[in-house]
């Protein structure tokens, strides 16, 4: 018997902040409407919120793997001012058609629709995976999340803390 931690694995673009085609700038961040107000009302619930996404832009060469580290810190940053605590966060940056040779790679582990990112995230923080799930907004999420052993619910726009509140009743 798992005696591990719920966790919901939540995809960036697209879920918490609107994908504006690889966002990368402060100027960019515009987070999805309720995504703030759904991670702090998860919080409350007892989740541990995990943002689990792929990041190409760094393997494509339109910013660098630094670039993307200090976004995730500034959407965390931002986020957590809002009371909405992310309790780990997991980008991939490979990409089997990059221009950067360090991140090209024909089939990453981390890289969804591959399950690497949700079971580094399960193993490194205690989560109970029959406890947990992933919200994200492509078909790739919901593979990951089938392949990682966790139920997936894809997210197609509109208000996360609605989303959140149908997803869990209340």
């Amino acid at each position: 018997m798992n005696s591990g931690v719920p966790a919901v694995f939540l995809d960036r673009d697209g879920v918490l902040i609107e994908d504006t085609g690889y966002p990368h700038l402060e100027e960019q961040l515009r987070f999805v409407p309720g995504a703030p107000e759904a991670v702090r009302r998860l919080n409350q619930l007892g989740f541990l919120c995990v943002i689990v996404t792929n990041q190409s832009g760094v393997a494509r060469g339109l910013f660098s793997e630094d670039q993307m580290k200090a976004f995730n810190t500034l959407i965390v940053r931002k986020l957590a001012a809002k009371g909405a605590v992310i309790g780990a966060l997991y980008a991939c940056p490979f990409h089997s058609e990059g221009r950067v040779e360090a991140y090209i790679h024909p089939d990453h582990p981390d890289r969804k629709p591959n399950p690497g990112m949700i079971l580094r995230a399960i193993a490194d923080h205690n989560i109970d995976p029959a406890k947990s799930f992933m919200i994200g907004d492509q078909p790739s999420d919901m593979e990951a999340a089938r392949r990682a052993g966790v139920p997936g619910f894809r997210f197609e726009g509109g208000d996360l803390l609605e989303f959140v509140r149908e997803l869990l009743g209340h």
